[in-house]
């Protein structure tokens, strides 16, 4: 169990550094259409691939935000407690964040679903729309393995990991 947990969590922690790249990817293909713009070299397609870099880098990192509790939190309120019940408190929150969690990807694989369906494109390029659901998917996922794990192993076992 060790081994699998020890897994996932590189699994989690290389989606979020996906996600920052994809971050970076936005950054950088924004100020080369700024300076592109001065020098009359726009790039094409700058919208469609800023979000779909923001998209991505957004649900692929909330999973780590989960899997370290960087999330927002009332931490203030559940450290006053005693142990015993602060670990109950958390693992009740980590239960109830991934029943959410399933809810939100159940809902969103439809709506994933019907952009194969439909076949929907973004305006400039014609990406594909299902390609900005991929990152949504997958993160959401994550998110749950990352909620659970937050039971199996504690926060601060993982930190010392």
């Amino acid at each position: 169990m060790k081994n699998l947990a020890h897994i996932l969590r590189g699994l989690i922690a290389a989606c979020a550094v996906a996600g920052v790249l994809a971050y970076a990817a936005a950054a950088l293909v924004t100020v080369a259409d700024i300076v592109g713009r001065q020098i009359g070299t726009p790039i094409l397609g700058v919208v469609d691939l800023v979000q779909l870099f923001v998209v991505a880098g957004a649900w692929l990192v909330i999973p780590y935000a989960f899997l370290t509790g960087a999330h927002v939190g009332v931490d203030l309120l559940v450290e006053s407690f005693p142990k015993a019940a602060e670990r109950l408190l958390r693992a009740v929150a980590s239960v109830t964040a991934a029943g959410l969690l399933a809810l939100m990807l159940v809902y969103c694989y439809d709506a994933f679903q019907q952009q194969l369906t439909f076949g929907d494109r973004s305006q400039q390029l014609g990406i594909p729309i299902m390609w900005y659901w991929v990152p949504l998917l997958v993160g959401t996922a994550l998110s749950i393995v990352a909620a659970v794990l937050t039971i199996v192993t504690p926060q601060r076992a993982q930190a010392a990991s």
